[in-house]
């Protein structure tokens, strides 16, 4: 309450009181001692047209304008208000058309007169919206909570009954933070003298620089190690393997004690062999280049092809000095190789040293190596001695479509263009013969020629061992 105010606020008149109510509340109804409504202001136009929209509320009482539930609350403000001149807030649900309720937080005020009381409400959406979103919250984290407990029940499981001697070792100290009990038996002690101690003091002397060089380079380059070391108790030794991962900004080894090399470097190094064995071998020339194009390793089909001493003649040129009509072509490929990083089948040639061209049949694909530097891998095969699909035939063209479009930088443009009407002259006489039953005075009429003309272009293209005058007088 105002400590004095009849001289703050004077002789307040009802038009500004009105107002007064109206903007320091979400919504305001006039009642009268039955509890009727007498008149109403709404402060937010979503809630005038959720509550009132049809001016339902004049002349409604107060507690059928609430939920069923809520409806004594209602009726307690006006009990209090008629009592004690200010009722306590009081939260009611009106029904809404959309179908959930609306919560409404209300107090009654006597203002003086028996048969008129102010009851203010404040609009509590936005309060029960930050609500259900903190419960959503809540939930959301109490289930990536139960995950994560259970994970790590798992996790422990796991370490505990593992027959593989495992360490949890921090990286800034190389103090063992947590150990498995086939560890605890490898190095013959138990878990006290163990935790917080220094990884390389299980070691013997001579042996515990290789172990800290082993931790600082997987620290380093991130990659798995190993190392062969002597335990200090007993006369054993096994194999050291740390690999690193990050935990809670901190980051830790995963140590294990193995009693041989590790099987996946094992098994890798067999395939690089077997690889590396296939790349000289290969029938097909085999090429690697960097992103710019120029040669890292070819294999020796390609040195062959392309008409070198040795495979090592080509490392550091660009491959285009040999791949490609005339460079016309490469570009276009290795832009889509870079592009889409790969390409199949790309027709083109390879030019050798000494002048010979080859046809050949591209394939390649885009590399990364280790230090995650981007390459490229080219197989290159010989298509010249590729035999034909279809059997050739008495009656084949002198060069299909495709057969043409290989032509393309290879001959010239005047040649490709008299070949073509080559094609569609012998393709449009072959049509006539076959429609007029290989008679040629007609064929020669309905291709427009004369006859003498028509015979020319036959022997031209060798479709008639004899079209003499004699022949025409024939037909």
């Amino acid at each position: 309450m105002f400590k004095s105010p009849k001289e703050s606020l004077g002789n307040l008149g009802a038009l500004p009181a009105a107002n007064l109510v109206a903007a320091a509340s979400d919504v305001a109804v006039i009642v009268d001692r039955e509890g009727v409504i007498r008149d109403v202001a709404f402060n937010k136009e979503d809630l005038s047209l959720e509550l009132d929209a049809h001016g339902r509320w004049l002349g409604s009482r107060l507690a059928e304008i609430v939920t069923s539930e809520t409806s004594s609350k209602a009726k307690e403000l006006l009990q209090d208000a008629m009592s004690r001149k200010l009722s306590i807030w009081r939260q009611v649900n009106h029904p809404s058309p959309s179908g959930a309720d609306i919560p409404v937080l209300y107090s009654a005020v006597n203002i003086g007169r028996d048969d008129r009381f102010v009851v203010v409400g404040r609009d509590l959406r936005p309060l029960a919206a930050m609500q259900q979103r903190l419960v959503n919250a809540q939930q959301s984290m109490e289930r990536d909570y139960v995950r994560l407990r259970h994970a790590e029940t798992r996790y422990r499981l796991l370490f505990q009954v593992s027959s593989e001697a495992v360490m949890i070792v921090d990286a800034s100290n190389n103090a063992v933070l947590e150990i498995n009990p086939a560890a605890l038996a490898l190095l013959d002690e138990s878990a006290p003298q163990v935790l917080k101690s220094n990884l390389s003091s299980h070691f013997d002397t001579v042996d515990a620089q290789p172990i800290l060089t082993l931790l600082a380079g997987v620290r380093a380059s991130g990659r798995d190690g190993s190392v062969r070391a002597k335990l200090a108790k007993g006369d054993r030794e096994c194999y050291v393997a740390a690999s690193q991962f990050r935990q809670e900004n901190a980051t830790l080894f995963l140590v294990r004690l193995l009693s041989q090399p590790m099987l996946p470097e094992a098994s890798a190094l067999k395939a690089t062999s077997t690889l590396l064995k296939y790349f000289d071998a290969a029938p097909d020339a085999l090429v690697v280049t960097g992103y710019d194009g120029r040669v890292v390793s070819a294999n020796p089909a390609f040195a062959e092809m392309a008409q070198l001493g040795n495979a090592e003649q080509s490392r550091g040129e660009m491959l285009d000095r040999w791949l490609g009509r005339a460079g016309v072509d490469f570009g276009v490929a290795f832009a889509n190789l870079r592009q889409n990083g790969s390409i199949k089948l790309f027709s083109t040639a390879l030019r050798g040293e000494h002048g010979a061209t080859t046809d050949v049949e591209v394939s390649a694909v885009s590399l990364v190596d280790d230090d995650h530097k981007q390459g490229f891998g080219f197989a290159i095969r010989n298509v010249e001695k590729r035999l034909s699909v279809s059997p050739s035939s008495a009656r084949e063209l002198p060069r299909s479509v495709a057969q043409l479009t290989e032509q393309i930088g290879r001959v010239p443009l005047r040649d490709l263009v008299r070949e073509a009407t080559d094609v569609i002259e012998k393709l449009s006489i072959e049509a006539a013969l076959e429609l007029t039953g290989d008679n040629r005075a007609s064929a020669a009429e309905m291709l427009g020629l004369s006859r003498q003309s028509l015979y020319v272009k036959l022997r031209r293209f060798g479709l008639a061992d004899h079209a003499g005058e004699g022949d025409a007088e024939n037909d």
